[in-house]
Order: C-alpha cells, then sequence, then structure tokens
C-alpha cells in the first residue's frame, strides 16, 4: 500500500496539462513585471513631462498595468500596516485609546490632502527620478486601502471567542505563535472581502493619486487615473468608454487569479463544528493544487511559513488583558496626563494658526457646514443599511450568489465618482434641480460597498451548526433577524458602517463639487468648504474644515458606533 500511494504522488509530480497554463501565467507575470520596472526605475521626471498620456485605446493596456502595479504595491503596505497597527490598538488597552481615534482621523481627513504633503518628501528621496512620484501615488492609495482593513483586523482580534483563546493558552503559543496560528486565521475571512475592498477604493482615486504636483507644476503618470483626467478635461466619452471597458477587464483578471481563489481557500478557517457545505473549486486554485510546478514552490514556501510561524519570539506583545488584573491606575494617570499634553498643545498650535487670519465666525460658518454635511452621511448610512444588509446576508449564506455578485460588486466599488459628474451635472442643470439633495449620491457611490462587502462577509463567517440549529427550531422571519443573524453579523456590519461613515465625509469633498464643462455645481456642506478653500489656496480654511471634519468624525464614532462596537464585541466574546 505504502508503494502504490508513493509511486501515486510521484507520478502526480510530473508535468501535465496544467503546467502548460502555469507557464503562461508566470510568463505573462514575467513581462509584466519588466514592462513596469522598465517604465518606473529607468525613467525621469524629465521624460514624463514630455510625454502625453494618449487616448489612443492602444495604450490602455500599458497604462492600466502601471495602475494596477500601484494598486498592489499599496496593498501589500497595506497588509504590513494592518498587521503592526491593529495589532498593537487590540492587544494594548492603553495604545487602543491613542491608536484608534487616530485611525477615525486618518479615515477622515480628505485623501488628496495626503498628495500634498508628501510628494516633496518622496521626490526628495529620488531627485529628478520618476519613482519617487510613483512612491507619491502609491502611498495616496495606500491611504484609501489601510484604514478599512486594520478596522476589519481590529474588529477580528477584539471578537475572538473565549474557547479560542483558553485553547491557545494551553497549548502555551507564545504571543508570535498566537497571532500567526489563531490571530490571523480567524480574521482571514473578513480581512479577504475588505481587502478586495480596499483594491476597489484604489481604483475609485487613481484619478487623483496620478496627478503629481510640485508648486506650480503638474506632471501625470501613465495610468487609468490619468487617462480618465484627460478624458474629462477633452470631454472624450469614447474614451471614458474604453477607460471603463478597460478598469473592467483587469478587475475580472484579478478577481480569477486572485481574490477568487483567496475566498475559497479562506472558507477553511471559519469557525464552526460542523463540515461547510462543499463549493465548487475555483479553476486557479485548481491550477495551483494540481500543477506540479507549483505543487514544488507550494511547499517550499509551504515549509518555509510553517517555520516562521513556529518560532517562539521573544515579543512584548502580550496576550489579551486578563480580566482579573486590575490596572495600574498610577499609569493611567500619567499616561492620561501625557496624551491630554499633546492634544493640548496640537490644539493650542493649531489654533495659533487659524486664528491668525480667521475669526469666530469662520469657526461658525465651518461648523454649520459641517451639521450639512453630517446630516448627509446619517441619511446615506440609513439608506445604505436598509438596501445592502438583507442584500449582503442572502449573498453571504449563498455561495454560489457569491461566485456571481464578487466581480460585479468590486466593479462599482471600483467605479470613480467623477465618472458621474456628467450625468448628474447635465440633469441637475437640465431640469433646475437641488444641488443640496441630487449631489448627495455621489457621496454613497464609494461607501456603500464598506457595508455590502463587511455583512457579506459576517454572513459567509456565519457557522454552520447555528445555521443547523436555528433549521431544526424552525426559526424564521423577523424572529431570525432579531435573534439569528442581526447577532450574528453585527461586528461586521459596524466595522463596515464605521469605516463608510468616515469614507462619506472623505467622499464628500469630491461629492459636494461637480463640474463638466463650462457648469459648475456645489451642495452646501463641509466638504464644498474644503474644496472650495483649496482652490483657493486659502490653508487657514482648509486647515479649520479639515479640524472640524475630524471633530465631527470622531464625536460621532464616540457616541454612537464604539458603544454599538463594544456591545457587539461582548456579546461575541461572552457567546
Amino acid at each position: 500500500m505504502t508503494n502504490y500511494t508513493h509511486t501515486a504522488l510521484a507520478g502526480r509530480r510530473l508535468p501535465n496539462r496544467w503546467d502548460g497554463i502555469a507557464l503562461l501565467l508566470v510568463a505573462g507575470l514575467l513581462v509584466a513585471l519588466v514592462s513596469v520596472g522598465k517604465g518606473t526605475l529607468s525613467t525621469s521626471i524629465t521624460t514624463i513631462q514630455n510625454s502625453p498620456i494618449h487616448l489612443d485605446p492602444r495604450y490602455l493596456p500599458y497604462y492600466a498595468l502601471r495602475s494596477t502595479a500601484r494598486m498592489f504595491a499599496a496593498l501589500v503596505l497595506s497588509f504590513l500596516f494592518t498587521f503592526t497597527y491593529a495589532t498593537l490598538a487590540a492587544k494594548s488597552r492603553r495604545a487602543g485609546m491613542v491608536l484608534i481615534p487616530v485611525l477615525d482621523i486618518l479615515q477622515s481627513v480628505p485623501i488628496l490632502g495626503f498628495l500634498t504633503f508628501t510628494t516633496v518628501f518622496f521626490l526628495g528621496l529620488f531627485p529628478g527620478q520618476v519613482m519617487g512620484a510613483e512612491l507619491a501615488s502609491v502611498f495616496v492609495i495606500f491611504t484609501s486601502q489601510a484604514w478599512n482593513m486594520a478596522f476589519s483586523f481590529y474588529q477580528a482580534l477584539t471578537t475572538l471567542p473565549a474557547d479560542l483563546q483558553e485553547a491557545s493558552r494551553c497549548f502555551r503559543l507564545s504571543p508570535w505563535q498566537k497571532f500567526w496560528r489563531l490571530d490571523v486565521p480567524f480574521a482571514m475571512p473578513g480581512l479577504i472581502w475588505n481587502t478586495m475592498l480596499s483594491m476597489s477604493g484604489g481604483w475609485f482615486f487613481v484619478v487623483a493619486s496620478e496627478a503629481v504636483t510640485v508648486g506650480n507644476t503638474t506632471f501625470t503618470l501613465p495610468g487609468i487615473g490619468s487617462y480618465v483626467a484627460v478624458a474629462l478635461a477633452q470631454k472624450n466619452l469614447s474614451a471614458i468608454f474604453y477607460a471603463i471597458l478597460t478598469m473592467l477587464v483587469v478587475i475580472l483578471l484579478y478577481d480569477q487569479l486572485l481574490f477568487r481563489p483567496l475566498v475559497a481557500w479562506s472558507g477553511k478557517f471559519r469557525f464552526e463544528t460542523t463540515a461547510a457545505a462543499s463549493a465548487p473549486e475555483p479553476w486557479m486554485l485548481k491550477v495551483l493544487r494540481r500543477t506540479a510546478v507549483f505543487q514544488e514552490i507550494g511547499d517550499f514556501i509551504g515549509e518555509g511559513l510553517r517555520a516562521f510561524t513556529r518560532l517562539r519570539l521573544a515579543l512584548p506583545a502580550r496576550h489579551q488583558v486578563d480580566e482579573n488584573k486590575t490596572p495600574s491606575r498610577f499609569i493611567d494617570i500619567l499616561w492620561f496626563g501625557f496624551l491630554a499634553a499633546i492634544a493640548a498643545y496640537a490644539a493650542w498650535r493649531i489654533v495659533q494658526f487659524v486664528s491668525a487670519s480667521l475669526t469666530w465666525s469662520d469657526l461658525g460658518e465651518a461648523t454649520l457646514m459641517g451639521l450639512f454635511t453630517m446630516l448627509r452621511v446619517m441619511v446615506l448610512m440609513v439608506i445604505a443599511a436598509l438596501i445592502w444588509v438583507p442584500i449582503g446576508v442572502w449573498m453571504g449564506l449563498r455561495p454560489w450568489a457569491q461566485r456571481i455578485a464578487q466581480p460585479i460588486a468590486q466593479f462599482l466599488a471600483a467605479f470613480p465618482a467623477n465618472l458621474l459628474f456628467p450625468p448628474f451635472v447635465l440633469m441637475i442643470v437640465r431640469f433646475h434641480l437641488n444641488s443640496d439633495i441630487w449631489l448627495t449620491p455621489l457621496m454613497l457611490i464609494g461607501t456603500q460597498w464598506y457595508i455590502l462587502f463587511n455583512v457579506i462577509a459576517g454572513a459567509a463567517a456565519f457557522p454552520g451548526d447555528m445555521k443547523e440549529a436555528v433549521a431544526n427550531f424552525q426559526i424564521k422571519g423577523w424572529l431570525w433577524w432579531r435573534k439569528v443573524m442581526i447577532p450574528g453579523i453585527l461586528p461586521y456590519f459596524i466595522t463596515g458602517a464605521l469605516t463608510a461613515s468616515g469614507g462619506a465625509w472623505n467622499a464628500s469633498i469630491v461629492a459636494e463639487v461637480a463640474s463638466w464643462g463650462s457648469d459648475d455645481l456645489s451642495a452646501h456642506g463641509l466638504g464644498a468648504y474644503i474644496a472650495q478653500a483649496t482652490s483657493n489656496g486659502d490653508t487657514a480654511r482648509v486647515v479649520l474644515g479639515v479640524v472640524v471634519m475630524s471633530c465631527f468624525v470622531i464625536t460621532i464614532n464616540r457616541l454612537l458606533w464604539r458603544p454599538l462596537y463594544a456591545y457587539a464585541t461582548r456579546r461575541t466574546t461572552l457567546g
């Protein structure tokens, strides 16, 4: 029997028909990497300035390749940020008191503002080279990807079931081993869905990230975002159509080659005591598992990763805080005093800078505009929840629906809002509509998907044994929603709603002002206030608007989302 098994395994290691597909994929990847490297490492800034963006569709594959490479580079940085930042916030009570509010502020700060402050820094690292501009673009895309991934991982770490944590202590896992053997696997289903959303978020802001401005000089990096910006400036509708079609093709490609296998693979990390229903294996996963070359590479990498995760490293990170251990009040007082001193100093500096050119009436105006935007955000969150929670639950409980809707949802989440400016502006002008009302949906275009993707992840991770128990007791209708599904997906929904709310505030800077040709529209709100101040070069009002926006976001999170999140965490960890 042993000889037969050994012979069978050896035969499977021989080259087979799947190796031909693998060879094509690897060759295509190498060609793409070489092409991106040529356009990035050995190009000077003057070359890009003298090379305009061509609207000929023949250039779109190369532009798409450059944009996709930037987004994947930003995604790698987002994973590194997520595994370090969210872990520290979840494992350390005192650090979490600082890091989570900072994360709230970061997701509400306008993404376009990051480009202003970081471009000079990155260009200084590589003088005269395009690499500096590329890094600035990657950093801006990173800021559109990292926050929701960090929130997702933080949510998973703070809702780890008590029995799993007890099992890790019984096995005497070190903090390093617990992180890779419990924390990361438990968070994987939700993190994969948020990673897909992060890729879509990169597409949403790729237009802004590929236009780099230094002083009075603006140059565009080759990419889909630059292509779309030039097409919008020239009112070239056919070029916009080609860009949308190219985006769809690229999203379908990385959905089939990467995310669909990852979603199927993450299914094995679902927390349940009964076997889950088997789903058809994605074709790319078949290639990875049945190709002799990939099997050998996978075995080699797998052994290395297993050895890496088994290390008993002496890390300062600790296990979850012991409930029986009373925190030191003296250290807490010192910590809070230190934080209060930093906050007071930052507030004094901001007030000193703003008060040099503004008055209290300007603060009142910014606060009033913030109330207008807050009303829009609240209405949009209610509408998005009523629409996408039922749809997300239905999709999450049906693997076949996920396979159909997954690429569609990714494409819709990636659709840049500025491509919808022409029809919205023309409709408002043609029918004399109210801009305060009809520009509002533009805020929802890029943020509603945070709720949908997180609800899908929560419903997909719903334990199979709970489904069987509910079916046996014949729990249906509103009772099923109130007692079973809403409590089951609540941590995921709150994570999605929290990031969607912050994203809506961020998107208001783009959505509350719109233009097409000579028609310029604006709504009353803090986003339009900041956008107008930015276009006028009024730095004091830009700072005032960003500070007021951050205060609104932190207040809403502290009064609404954080209490709900703490409630959901208690139900999950205790239940």
